[in-house]
């Protein structure tokens, strides 16, 4: 028979966990600084009509999807589309360049196709050692990209590969994912506010 109790404490626990992590990231005035410069960056861009790639494995492809979605619906309120790119959801594309190029290249096939000089690619990775997202950042940066990371705490070979790379302070899988979604959608927020000058809006549905 289950233990109601334990399991009210394990809850309790992850959420303390999850609470505390964020609370390093507002300690950190390195991340938060980066945070606003990436802003600044996507700001920028889409101004002068370029766009964000966002690209990961497992749980970051579904955060890369998840932030590429706030810019083309909305976040806060109802505004025009913003472009925005998640390189995971084309699986004939995914499974082509897997199979006759190896699974390193799907995202900077992917890039050298649909990338332009003044885009923003934006490789999440918990490890930060992920082969095909440094592929991407790699293929990004050589193209003019500007490039961008999201990392857990040690930051792995992105930290030094992207242009910007904001490490989550974890090295538990679950707590750095919660950490790269709440960077999203602060992101999220700011782009959309800064662009269409809004402070607040319509409720999210």
């Amino acid at each position: 028979m289950t233990d109601s109790s334990d399991f009210e404490q394990r809850v309790r626990r992850s959420i303390e966990a999850s609470i505390a992590v964020k609370q390093q990231l507002l300690r950190s005035v390195e991340t938060v600084s980066a945070m606003a410069k990436i802003s600044e960056i996507l700001i920028a861009a889409l101004q002068k009509g370029n766009k964000p790639l966002l690209f990961g494995n497992g749980g970051s492809a579904a955060d890369a999807q998840h932030i590429a979605a706030e810019f083309v619906g909305r976040f806060a309120f109802d505004r025009p589309a913003l472009p925005a790119l998640a390189l995971s959801v084309n699986t004939s594309a995914v499974t082509a360049i897997g199979n006759d190029y190896g699974f390193d290249l799907v995202f900077a096939r992917q890039i050298e196709a649909l990338g332009r000089p003044g885009d923003v690619a934006v490789g999440i990775s918990t490890s930060g050692n992920s082969p095909n997202v440094l592929q991407g950042i790699a293929v990004a940066r050589k193209m003019g990209l500007h490039t961008v990371a999201l990392t857990g705490a040690a930051g792995g070979k992105l930290k030094t590969a992207a242009d910007y790379c904001i490490c989550a302070p974890s090295n538990d899988t679950p707590r750095i994912q919660e950490c790269h979604i709440l960077i999203g959608h602060i992101i999220s927020e700011l782009v959309e506010q800064t662009i269409f000058h809004e402070k607040s809006g319509v409720p999210r549905s």
